[in-house]
């Protein structure tokens, strides 16, 4: 049998060797040398299927031989991209062997997993230690509420008139539910109903967008840019609309990760088409959920997509401010609570997990919508003048 299977070409064994679990996988590349070669190999690289089931297991459980995969010489080194990527932060800080990755290894892995604001914490110091200290200091915020590390959260408001203003609040007492109450009674909006949208989710942490939905008396009080910032212009939640895969995760060749300095979306094309206007967000890498962003993402968790052609459900739209914030990410965070419908309106804000924040800047909110166009962008309170 083992003779047969190595008589087959080395793109058919590698797939065959996809299939395996790591465990048997790491015995089988030292059946012979051959086997050791197509293994080692990183354009075959048979190691990654094997790899992304771990990572994306529903029930979050790893299997053992992943812990120490580090130490072995067969596994190519880009696989490590998406490992510290994608795993678990309680796994990747104190369970698993690190590997030994260059410079430019860590910055992509800092940029895939983080959002782009967070790089100001990286200050002096290699990738490497800016990336396991952020991530040590994301898994202790969602697992406690200690603020010590970040005393101010910062969140982003989307004004009717095309402006956004960069507020911010005592992480301590900051509430964005509360937040958002003060601004709807400043915009005489305080009898209608407070909507929440889940916009994006990555590893650690969410990207929520609360706003008001009703049915305007003027196109005055219509606030154009949250449904830009929820509804890329062009992309529509029908299935011809889905796009080719950008390769959100390395399709396995060394070169297979974006550099770090490309802008991931939009690019910008004279046919109009959605899939020539935008690409597949990856710095930072959105979660499973979401991995198509900023187009729609199947299986039910992308719900940016809740009513018809311009209007959102029941035929209402968005009126007055938005703000935007994100939500730090932690074991209970996705717990449904309530009869609330899922991933949408109180269940994103109420229960428990949901009450810790990291800080929004005006670069994250660039990485996320880079096609919302705005005409000021203030810092602080007031109109910018």
């Amino acid at each position: 049998m083992a003779a047969q299977l190595e008589s087959l070409p080395v793109e058919l064994v590698a797939d065959v060797l996809g299939e395996l679990d790591i465990a048997s996988l790491i015995t089988v590349s030292y059946l012979s040398r051959r086997l050791r070669a197509i293994a080692s190999e990183p354009s075959l690289n048979p190691w990654r299927r094997p790899i992304l089931r771990n990572l994306l297991s529903p029930d979050g459980a790893y299997e053992p031989a992943l812990k120490h995969l580090s130490v072995r010489q067969t596994v190519p080194r880009q696989n490590w991209v998406e490992i510290l990527t994608l795993g678990k932060a309680e796994y990747v800080l104190f369970e698993m062997t690190l590997p030994n990755l260059k410079e430019r290894e860590w910055e992509e892995c800092f940029r895939r997993r983080f959002l782009p604001g967070w790089m100001k914490w990286r200050k002096e110091g290699t990738w490497k230690a800016a990336f396991m200290k952020i991530l040590h200091r994301v898994w202790h915020r969602s697992h406690s509420s200690c603020t010590a590390e970040e005393a101010w959260t910062h969140y982003i408001v989307l004004n009717r008139n095309g402006s956004a203003n960069l507020h911010d609040a005592s992480s301590r007492n900051y509430n964005p539910l509360t937040t958002f109450h003060e601004i709807k009674l400043q915009n005489n909006l305080a009898h209608l109903m407070t909507h929440a949208r889940l916009v994006v989710e990555f590893k650690d942490v969410r990207i929520i967008a609360l706003g008001v939905l009703s049915k305007p008396r003027s196109n005055f009080s219509i606030n154009h840019n949250a449904r830009l910032f929820l509804h890329p212009p062009g992309i529509t939640k029908g299935a011809e609309e889905e796009p080719p895969s950008s390769g959100n995760v390395s399709d396995g060749s060394v070169e297979s990760f974006q550099s770090a300095l490309e802008a991931p979306v939009p690019v910008r094309n004279v046919l109009g088409n959605p899939r020539d206007l935008y690409r597949e967000l990856v710095h930072p890498l959105p979660s499973r959920s979401h991995a198509r962003y900023p187009f729609y993402t199947p299986g039910g968790e992308d719900k940016r997509w809740l009513g018809t052609d311009e209007l959102e459900e029941g035929g209402r739209q968005w009126i007055g401010p938005m703000l935007v914030t994100a939500q730090l990410i932690g074991p209970q965070t996705k717990e449904t609570v309530g009869d609330d419908p899922p991933l949408q309106d109180l269940d994103l804000l109420v229960g428990a997990g949901r009450s810790q924040y990291a800080s929004l800047s005006w670069a994250d909110l660039t990485a996320i919508a880079p096609w919302v166009e705005f005409t000021q962008l203030i810092t602080g309170p007031g109109l910018g003048h």
